[in-house]
């Protein structure tokens, strides 16, 4: 005799809260992204000249046999 079992999972409350279908419509291609932008060309700029400054270091120690 085979028995069947049924499962009900109720989720949280906040997570009822917070469900994805209660968040508002989001349209590709609408969102501002100069900040990101900003963000992103800083720290390209930051890590050129971190590897930049890395590498004059390491001829600066291999010149001085350091």
């Amino acid at each position: 005799m085979a028995t069947t079992r049924t499962t009900t999972t109720h989720a949280p409350a906040h997570a009822r809260a917070h469900a994805v279908h209660d968040a508002p419509h989001h349209e590709h291609g609408t969102m501002d992204i100069v900040e990101h932008e900003r963000t992103f060309d800083g720290f390209v700029r930051f890590m050129t000249w971190s590897a930049v400054l890395t590498i004059l270091v390491l001829i600066f120690l291999a010149l001085t046999n350091a």
